[in-house]
């Protein structure tokens, strides 16, 4: 299948660069017959078919820099809303108010690969004690598995009532339950909140700082979770600011780290 879209996207890169000369050809002094041009045309596409490699390297070119299009809009848009990144006061975060560096993570609860960073994150928090993490609640399976949102309301209840290491305990115990890709349940939501000692009769009302959330994501391009923002809290720029959309290990997350911390330590 994946063959198949590459294949797609060469035939149409080709085609456009065909397209273009011949609108060039139609405006310069004609070189070739029009029964001459259909025949070059026929040898064209009976080689291309013979050589169907050639394809597949224009495919992987196009897509790489379709990719580095996409990475660019997505750093220029992290630096234009580093404010609502950053300085969100109802989204939970974890580590110095005055770091010089700052992880932004957008997440689900339900997510399967939200759940492999996890671990990977928490070795990044221990290891990384002067830099601070925030983390957007972004239940994408809302609407899919119910306990997608109300993990993520929940959360964002517990920041609010019990603050950051009760908020980063209630993180990490709905990780460890293993229990993603629509598993999750009413049961372990309560037994973590509870854990953290969270009073459901007097919890916040957290839609708005949802609303919030989402509408910051669209910003930035993220339409999948996890996702990553790397930044330093002034100075930013596309050298020091990195985002990973999607699953990175401890060790990249640390070198973008180390990156971002050139306006000041870790």
């Amino acid at each position: 299948m994946l063959t198949v879209k590459r294949t797609a996207l060469a035939v149409m890169m080709i085609s456009a660069l065909l397209s273009g000369m011949a609108n060039a050809a139609e405006k310069a002094t004609p070189v070739f017959t029009p029964e001459q041009e259909a025949r070059i045309g026929e040898v064209a596409k009976d080689w291309l078919i013979a050589h169907p490699d050639v394809l597949v390297v224009v495919s992987q070119k196009l897509q790489a820099q379709q990719q580095e299009e996409q990475q660019r809009s997505m750093t220029a848009a992290a630096i234009q809303n580093q404010a609502a990144l950053l300085n969100d006061k109802g989204t939970p975060s974890y580590g110095p108010t005055d770091a010089k560096v700052t992880v932004v993570g957008f997440f689900d609860y339900q997510c399967i690969y939200c759940a492999r960073l996890a671990p990977e994150l928490e070795k990044i928090i221990k290891a990384n004690p002067k830099t601070r993490f925030v983390f957007k609640e972004f239940p994408i399976f809302g609407q899919r598995w119910p306990a997608s949102l109300s993990a993520a309301k929940t959360g964002l209840q517990v920041w609010q009532q019990k603050g950051a290491d009760a908020y980063l305990k209630y993180h990490n115990a709905l990780y460890a339950t293993g229990h993603n890709e629509g598993k999750l349940t009413a049961g372990d939501i309560s037994t973590a909140a509870k854990a953290v000692g969270l009073s459901a009769k007097t919890a916040p009302d957290v839609q708005e700082t949802l609303d919030g959330i989402n509408t910051l994501a669209q910003q930035l391009g993220f339409s999948g979770t996890p996702a990553l923002v790397v930044m330093p809290a002034t100075g930013a720029s596309a050298d020091n600011v990195t985002v990973i959309p999607g699953f990175t290990s401890a060790a990249a997350l640390q070198v973008a780290i180390d990156k971002a911390a050139v306006n000041g330590e870790k």
